[in-house]
């Protein structure tokens, strides 16, 4: 069963949750149609990965050091819209989140809780395209929020 219950965050932090939502929403819609006409699901995995690809490139400095990469992937904004506990050092970036404003759109559509956990999936494949945009990062998705889980767990690793 999702469990999936932020905390009170402030105005600011609740606007920019419901604009998560929104775009969630639309990335419902859009795969619900799409399906309907006859296409398959690995249209938005590509999509969403040439989005990560794309924000991997010109988002983000490029670096080999997670020290340098974690404050700007995780900004003070984002930290605080999905209750993230962040841990960094020179190897690895680890990042659990607590809320998820994506499975929250998506239980307000479904309660179809394995596609939920597909959606998510698909939406990982964005940071999955940034990580690959970093030649020494590793890309690693654990517990997830979507599948059941208390928390998501992502881990940024360094390639040895």
């Amino acid at each position: 069963m999702i469990t999936n219950n932020p905390s009170n965050r402030g105005q600011h932090i609740e606007d920019l949750r419901n604009a998560i939502e929104h775009r969630a929403t639309w990335f419902y819609y859009l795969i619900e149609e799409a399906q309907k006409r006859g296409l398959g699901i690995d249209f938005a995995r590509d999509a969403i990965l040439s989005c990560g690809c794309f924000h991997g490139k010109n988002k983000y400095t490029q670096t080999d050091d997670l020290k340098k990469f974690a404050p700007e992937f995780v900004t003070d904004n984002v930290k605080n819209i999905f209750e993230m506990d962040v841990d960094v050092t020179d190897e690895e970036l680890k990042i659990e989140f607590h809320y998820c404003p994506l499975v929250a759109a998506w239980k307000k559509l479904t309660d179809d809780e394995e596609r939920i956990a597909t959606l998510c999936d698909i939406a990982m494949d964005g940071d999955r395209g940034i990580a690959s945009q970093f030649d020494t990062f590793e890309f690693h998705l654990g517990k997830t929020i979507a599948k059941g889980d208390s928390i998501c767990e992502v881990c940024f690793k360094k390639v040895k």
